[in-house]
């Protein structure tokens, strides 16, 4: 395992902006991940995990089990990556609920020039636009809109559905452009699970995070066979579940501000900030392989 300290702290930076998104309904960690050019890295180390490490320790073959361990797990990305993670959803989630209930409107603002400039960026991933590109975007769009038109799921908080809501929300949240705090919302547990982290209530945190861990195995390995062999076609399928999820600010901002320019003045001016700082970070950050 190389480790190099300044590597590192890049990736914990990129951790940290992936959980301060993954918080709010409507932005996507994944999206992060891919503006800041850890997006593959992220999905083939993932992928690569198949468990082989248990065989040479169920024989007691310790050395073996540890070469194993190496090789599958890129313990050098997911230790600083998993640390701002878990960081950013410690400390920001107070914060992110504070500003949706007090400051609504400039809050989904925010989010409305966030996901404008994640469509721009898988936008520009595209070599050459064609009408196949074009059919999958639209696929996507109307799929994500219809998506986030649903009601909220009236469900309990037990440990089963804890587990379940880990399994299928993980899926979401790696994905550029699918909101895995909104789907938690629509499975009714995105408030229960803000309040466990506020509270800190291990049992609950626990079990969510096993769930999550095992939905991100399976799933990891599709999303890389359709990156390695079908990327545009994926990125212009994503361009539209994106699209299709504008609706979550739009009406937000909608129903908080009058139709107005004074009124909507501040709205536009927090947004193309939201939409500048997605763009220059995507500049910046450097890719790691």
């Amino acid at each position: 395992m190389n480790f190099n300290l300044y590597e590192a702290f890049l990736i914990f930076i990129r951790g940290v902006l992936m959980g301060s998104a993954d918080i709010v309904p409507g932005v996507s960690g994944g999206t992060i991940a891919l503006i800041t050019g850890i997006y593959e890295r992220l999905i083939y180390s993932i992928s690569k995990i198949n468990f082989k490490f248990i065989k040479p320790l169920v024989k007691l073959d310790l050395k073996g089990f540890w070469n194993e361990l190496l090789d599958e797990i890129d313990f050098a990305f997911f230790i600083p990556l998993v640390l701002g993670i878990g960081i950013a959803m410690l400390t920001l989630a107070k914060v992110i609920t504070y500003c949706m209930d007090v400051h609504t409107a400039l809050t989904f603002s925010f989010f409305l020039g966030l996901i404008i400039a994640s469509a721009y960026v898988l936008l520009k991933k595209i070599h050459k636009l064609g009408i196949k590109h074009i059919i999958f975007t639209v696929i996507g769009l109307v799929l994500a809109y219809i998506f986030v038109s649903l009601n909220p799921i009236a469900a309990n908080h037990s440990l089963p559905v804890l587990f379940i809501s880990g399994m299928i929300a993980i899926c979401a949240m790696i994905l550029p452009g699918i909101s895995g705090s909104f789907l938690l919302l629509l499975l009714g547990q995105y408030e229960y699970m803000l309040t466990a982290l506020h509270e800190l209530h291990f049992t609950e945190i626990i079990v969510f995070i096993v769930g999550a861990l095992i939905g991100i195995l399976g799933f990891s390995k599709l999303l890389n066979y359709l990156l390695k062999n079908y990327e545009e076609f994926t990125m212009a399928f994503l361009i539209g579940v994106m699209l299709g999820t504008l609706k979550i600010p739009v009406v937000n901002i909608a129903s908080n501000v009058a139709f107005t320019i004074p009124a909507l003045l501040p709205c536009i001016i927090v947004a193309v900030i939201a939409f500048m700082i997605i763009i220059i970070m995507e500049t910046q950050f450097n890719y790691i392989e």
